[in-house]
């Protein structure tokens, strides 16, 4: 393990609230392809906790899913999923 790893893990200290953004083409059901995936992980998704945002051209949807994360296995796991999904292009 290098020292970069060691250094970002001992920033998180775990239950913490962390913000999980997904990238992809503008599609009627983006956003709920990306709340699938994070709900797969995750027990409870708050009322409020997703947000979109198109891009300037319309063609590009963000989405951001805030949760209470409980372990970096659960990030890595919800990352994972996203990064699998043919639909999603990024995820951060």
């Amino acid at each position: 393990m290098s020292e970069v790893e060691t250094e970002s893990e001992s920033l998180l200290k775990f239950p913490c609230e962390i913000s999980i953004k997904a990238m992809g083409k503008h599609s009627e059901n983006f956003d709920l392809v990306v709340v699938e995936i994070v709900r797969r992980h995750v027990d409870d998704i708050r009322e409020g906790a997703v947000t979109s945002r198109a891009s300037s051209g319309g063609k590009y949807l963000a989405v951001t899913v805030t949760i209470e994360a409980t372990s970096r296995q659960q990030l890595d796991a919800i990352y994972q999923g996203l990064t699998d999904h043919p639909e999603v292009l990024m995820a951060l």
